[in-house]
């Protein structure tokens, strides 16, 4: 079997690391792959972000399955392409992927389904956000609305680091177009974790809750 990993990071090398161990036979490619897994994998000089080179390159390499790690890609419809070369892809198309690329319509996903989810409210006009911030106060949360690659969220602990955080992603576009719209939440305090299900559109399978830890500074 061949196996194209898209993604280079530690999420991807453990899946690389996985998929040796439960089916040794198979060829696995991984796009520009790290230091880590350099040894055990085929590399793919074509960088995860470039959509329509991986799909045709897939293609032409007559690859059996696609596993998309990264988030980009999955925003930019690579699920998509693959599936209509009728090449099977484990990952969320680009419709979606919008639960993860764009947090203005994951909050009001969850709002309309009574999921619940922190007070919010969602602003593209930097005039409009910092009023809002000055009605509601601090300790607030500032979001870039679009993939920041983990880095757009901002505990905001007084009014003016908020004004300064909306400053910098509407104004000085410090996100890019991650930041053309941001999401204002209520703070809530305590330990983050996440829960995630793989699912098929009919039925959702559970895995292992996790924690992320971001390094400091």
């Amino acid at each position: 079997m061949r196996i194209l990993i898209v993604g280079n990071g530690g999420r991807e090398h453990t899946l690389a690391w996985k998929l040796l161990k439960d089916a040794p036979e198979a060829t696995l490619f991984v796009t520009k792959p790290n230091g880590g897994m350099i040894d055990i994998v085929e590399p793919v000089a074509i960088a995860p972000g470039d959509v329509v080179a991986l799909a045709g390159w897939a293609d032409a390499q007559n690859i059996d399955l696609v596993i998309v790690g990264p988030e980009a890609p999955l925003a930019s419809g690579l699920v998509d392409r693959l599936e209509r070369s009728g090449i099977p892809a484990f990952g969320p198309t680009k419709a979606a992927a919008r639960i993860e690329s764009s947090k203005s319509y994951s909050k009001d996903l969850m709002q309309r389904a009574g999921v619940p989810t922190a007070d919010f409210a969602s602003f593209v006009d930097l005039t409009e956000a910092q009023a809002y911030v000055r009605e509601r106060g601090a300790p607030i949360v500032v979001k870039a609305s679009g993939l920041a690659a983990g880095k757009g969220a901002i505990v905001c602990e007084t009014v003016d680091e908020a004004l300064g955080a909306l400053e910098s992603i509407l104004a000085d576009r410090a996100f890019g177009e991650a930041g053309r719209e941001v999401v204002i939440e209520a703070f809530m305090e305590g330990e983050e974790m996440s829960v995630f299900a793989i699912a098929d559109g009919r039925e959702a399978v559970l895995m292992l809750p996790s924690q992320d830890h971001k390094r400091i500074g």
